[in-house]
């Protein structure tokens, strides 16, 4: 087994995951693993783009490979109470799309376009 048991990434890059909160799901998740005193075994990190642009927050769980999207604060603390904590994924929560990219080009639209109304630039990159 590696150094931690469980490896938690969370897209905190770009436009859109970030639009769509994904630095309060981060918090949730550190502070959720914190709080039940379980840093030693599971870490909780940034991560770039799971180039499934619209879908997120997007949040991975290794080496479980469970896949969370569209995570909320709420969703936050389930996967913290039911997978981190637990044991078991929140299977109703879990992210399933064909491997590779998987764009959700509706909801990226959407985004860019609140961005643009709020004179918000795009994240270079994107």
């Amino acid at each position: 087994m590696g150094q931690y048991r469980r490896h938690v990434f969370v897209c905190t890059h770009g436009e859109y995951c970030p639009f769509d909160g994904s630095a309060e799901v981060l918090r949730l998740l550190r502070d959720g693993v914190a709080a039940r005193g379980l840093k030693a075994e599971i870490r909780v990190n940034k991560a770039g783009c799971f180039n499934q642009c619209g879908n997120g927050p997007m949040v991975v769980v290794y080496p479980d490979n469970v896949w969370y999207g569209q995570v909320t604060p709420e969703k936050a603390r389930r996967i913290v109470d039911e997978h981190l904590a637990g044991g078991r994924a929140a299977v109703d929560l879990v992210y399933t799309a064909p491997p590779g990219p998987n764009k959700n080009p509706s909801r990226m639209a959407e985004i860019r376009a609140a961005r643009a109304a709020a004179g918000i630039a795009p994240s270079p990159g994107d």
